[in-house]
């Protein structure tokens, strides 16, 4: 049985342990009254139902290959067997490709039996998987079908589950961030025993594939500043293009449009978030770029400036006009959640619209505002398909926003892209990269709360 019949039982044999936990209740409830609703009772049976079988399946789905290979090594002869791991794992992974693909015209005789072996232990593995998971469903079922009393109080049992569920669910986000930490800060860590730390945050030079030559020995620099300098420039050439226009179409849309304007216009806004960022990077590459470029041209902009055909001053407008639905959404949300009692006593003392929008609406609805614009601000500082299509990949200290730059995800990208070692420093250079992205998310993130804290305690 594969795995999706098999996860298809379950869920028969779940519902067949609520029914029968329902019905059992039900036929008590004729001779006394039960503490809780039928329901609950059968919620309380398919919960300690499902328990052993997820718990199982889990468990072998974790261990089943680790176990299958183990033995499949045992049985390889004595010569085999005592070469080294990394040679194992080439014969595991010939005996997988003879045991589920075309064989080779030669195949040795103890691969050969491997294969054989592989499919009759992968074969048996499901049978039992499948025997074992649904038999502990079923006798869980059964055990908690004996053991109903119609004074058992199945509703606090339900609810200590959902509690649980609930607090596992919670966790989850909690430790998914303890582990990234930790994960990026050990690579980290490898780097800057590699390469000072005082170099990577201040130096001018970013050149990590080993370009330049000293004594005849081959070096790299891994001075970030020219990749924060441009993450800050396109960043900020977006959020100049964003924030305006998002705050200025939430307030137009939420306190002057008419309903049917605000039913076509809104929809049509938050359409741009959801196309595809690489559409957004061919508009930059194709369109807004060489129009800048030829603009400049124009102008006589490159007669004291450098004007590039890729440039963050292309990459900011395009991006701008992405992150416009994440500020106006959010914006338009927060700024209709403000109690009509406030605008109604602002006009009642004599304000007009505009200042009651001015200084009652948006003061009131500048926590979710900041949270709309920090958000935003986190979009462009990770955005990376349309920084490669319109800014390049080159790593220029510069102010110039008509020349090409890069930004820190773009080279995070460009250093983990192919066969890399991840022992070297041109690679453990990504990981760095990450643990200051994740320090100055954090920090946007910190502020945002900051000011949501301080102006709530003012509104509330």
């Amino acid at each position: 049985m594969n795995i999706s019949v098999l996860i298809v039982s379950m869920a028969l044999m779940l519902l067949a342990a609520y029914v029968l936990g329902r019905g059992r209740s039900s036929q008590l409830a004729q001779g006394s009254k039960l503490q809780s609703l039928p329901y609950f009772y059968g919620m309380l049976t398919l919960l300690w139902s499902a328990l052993p079988g997820i718990a199982l399946f889990g468990l072998w789905l974790i261990f089943e290959t680790s176990i299958i290979e183990y033995v499949i090594v045992q049985e390889l002869p004595a010569d085999v067997r005592d070469n080294s791991t990394s040679h194992l794992g080439l014969i595991i992974n010939q005996v997988y490709n003879i045991a589920y693909s075309e064989k080779p015209p030669y195949v040795p005789d103890f691969m050969l039996s491997a294969a054989n072996r592989l499919v009759a232990l992968e074969d048996t593995s499901r049978w039992l998987r499948s025997v074992v998971v649904l038999s502990s469903m079923a006798i869980a079922a059964g055990i908690v079908w004996l053991i109903i009393r119609p004074k058992m109080n199945a509703l606090e049992r339900v609810e200590r589950w959902f509690r649980l569920a609930l607090f596992v669910c919670s966790s989850i986000s909690v430790f998914a961030t303890i582990g990234i930490i930790f994960s990026v800060l050990a690579e980290s860590l490898r780097f800057f025993h590699a390469v000072p730390v005082h170099e990577f945050l201040f130096g001018l030079h970013w050149s990590p594939q080993s370009t330049y030559y000293s004594d005849d020995v081959a070096s790299a620099s891994f001075g970030a500043v020219p990749l924060f300098a441009g993450t800050l420039m396109i960043a900020t050439i977006a959020m100049v293009i964003a924030v305006p226009t998002g705050i200025m179409a939430a307030i137009y849309l939420s306190e002057y449009a008419h309903s049917r304007v605000r039913a076509t216009v809104k929809p049509l806004l938050e359409v741009l978030a959801g196309i595809p960022t690489v559409v957004y990077g061919f508009l930059a590459a194709l369109t807004v770029a060489p129009l800048i470029r030829d603009l400049a041209l124009k102008l006589g902009i490159d007669n004291w400036s450098v004007v590039s055909s890729e440039s963050a001053l292309a990459a900011g407008l395009v991006m701008g006009v992405m992150i416009i639905p994440f500020i106006s959404s959010l914006s338009d949300d927060v700024i209709n959640a403000v109690p009509r009692g406030l605008r109604d006593g602002s006009l009642a003392l004599g304000a007009t619209s505009s200042e009651t929008v001015l200084r009652v609406v948006v003061p009131a609805a500048l926590p979710g505002i900041i949270g709309g614009v920090m958000l935003a601000a986190s979009r462009a500082i990770g955005e990376t398909m349309i920084v490669v299509m319109a800014a390049g990949l080159a790593a220029n200290l510069t102010l110039n926003p008509l020349d090409s730059v890069t930004t820190v995800t773009v080279q995070m990208v460009n250093l983990l892209v192919g066969d890399q070692e991840f022992d070297s420093p041109k690679t453990l250079a990504a990981f760095a990269l990450g643990l200051m992205l994740f320090i100055v998310t954090l920090c946007l993130n910190y502020i945002a709360l900051y000011v949501v804290r301080r102006y709530r305690e003012q509104y509330d």
